[in-house]
């Protein structure tokens, strides 16, 4: 799997000129050389449904890294964790990588997508010794439901009863979330002009689905002590109302909760969020943001050679 993320990084710099080229394929080189791919770790078994993770980790597990777990979306009905193409963005950053998934709605209804991924980050912080995982620098990240399910992941306290299915210590802490395009409010997504048929799919017919979608929507869990949150949201995007972005940026503000909005100008949904420049942009927001969390270590200046004085 590794090796086909790092030919799909080639392939797209091909065209660009020798230096940038001799750059990448380097890069592509020393990644390979740094890191290992343990993959489909089944980290809970429900529902007659195995869920799994990939682990994208250091080769010198004593050397912990900072480490990203990204969750992918489809709507909490489809997705698949193998389609998740910007791996490659956040091992360039330094960072090790898991990438999970969780329980459809074919599988089972809201909540348990929340609660899986809830179980999948207590699971990456029993065995971080094991892989080179530094528990003090865990990223939670996802795009669209698994933007949400980012939030749900890092905001949830455990008062919110979601996490019966994976006990253990109240410790299931991270230090910032990454949130490409995800729902805030999943209750706005079942009736009325935002009504999006994934929405109802995922609660489907619940008799209490109204209380089902607050409890797990990020919205209502607001408030001051929660990890610092990056959102990156276009403005056009059809499939998850931009203004939940803008309400949830305003929220965590007022709550004096470290935050930024970045919009996507013209920006659709999922590959179409962003032109390439963008998405460019975007990765670098994200490694700006989480240099000045100190969840990453800032870029060394490259050396400046010196001519004979």
């Amino acid at each position: 799997m590794l090796k086909k993320l790092l030919m799909l990084s080639v392939l797209s710099i091909v065209s660009a000129p020798a230096r940038a080229q001799d750059s990448s394929l380097a890069w592509a080189a020393r990644l390979e050389t740094e890191y290992r791919v343990v993959p489909n770790i089944t980290y809970l078994t429900l529902s007659n449904y195995e869920a799994k993770l990939d682990l994208y980790v250091t080769r010198t597990p004593d050397k912990p890294l900072p480490t990203l777990i990204w969750i992918h979306g489809g709507g909490w009905t489809g997705g698949v964790k193998e389609t998740s193409m910007g791996i490659p963005a956040y091992l360039a950053m330094g960072m090790n990588v898991v990438n999970v998934e969780y329980r459809l709605a074919r599988t089972a209804l809201a909540p348990a997508a929340v609660e899986d991924c809830r179980c999948a980050l207590r699971w990456v912080i029993q065995n971080a010794k094991q892989y080179g995982i530094d528990v003090n620098r865990l990223v939670v990240a996802g795009g669209s439901a698994g933007g949400h399910l980012a939030l749900t992941t890092g905001m949830l306290p455990a008062s919110a009863g979601l996490d019966r299915q994976c006990p253990g210590p109240d410790n299931l802490k991270v230090a910032a979330i990454v949130n490409w395009f995800g729902i805030a409010d999943v209750n706005e997504l079942l009736d009325g002009p935002n009504m999006k048929p994934y929405a109802v799919a995922w609660l489907g017919n619940l008799r209490d689905r109204d209380q089902i979608a607050k409890r797990v929507s990020p919205i209502n869990y607001v408030r001051p002590g929660l990890p610092p949150i990056l959102t990156i949201h276009g403005d056009l995007d059809p499939t998850v109302p931009y203004s939940q972005s803008v309400r949830l940026h305003k929220a965590l503000a007022d709550a004096a909760v470290p935050n930024e909005l970045m919009t996507m100008a013209g920006g659709k949904h999922g590959y179409e969020c962003c032109t390439p420049t963008q998405r460019a942009q975007g990765y670098a927001k994200i490694r700006e943001f989480l240099v000045r969390q100190r969840v990453l270590e800032a870029p060394k200046a490259p050396a400046t050679a010196q001519g004979p004085r």
